[in-house]
């Protein structure tokens, strides 16, 4: 299968990537299931957001990680422990990149599958 988005959306954000100032991020959990295994990912995607119509998404502030990977297949359960736990993990996995997302400002609503 290709890889669905679970979750989608965007928020408030700021940090600064290759001289580029971002204040806006693309958050998402994915699933991807592939010969009998199934793999999660979350991952942030920083955006320059230098209007309210600008969402474009470029490749050079972005970070994922895989935080579940085993035979079987899709669960909703599973998803919505990930889901649970999805703000904390990608403020773990974007520290020490000197951004921050501003989890009380969305700018999206939030996209399920």
């Amino acid at each position: 299968m290709d890889p669905l988005n679970v979750y989608e959306q965007f928020f408030e954000a700021e940090g600064s990537f290759n001289g580029v100032s971002r204040r806006g991020v693309k958050v998402a959990l994915t699933a991807e299931s592939h010969e009998g295994k199934i793999k999660y990912e979350i991952s942030a995607a920083f955006i320059p957001r230098e209007d309210s119509e600008d969402f474009r998404v470029p490749y050079d502030a972005v970070f994922s990680e895989t935080v579940y990977e085993a035979p079987g297949r899709r669960s909703r359960k599973r998803e919505e422990a990930f889901l649970s736990e999805f703000r904390a993990n990608t403020d773990r996995m974007i520290s020490g990149s000197g951004a921050s997302v501003f989890w009380d400002r969305p700018l999206t609503q939030p996209r399920r599958a």
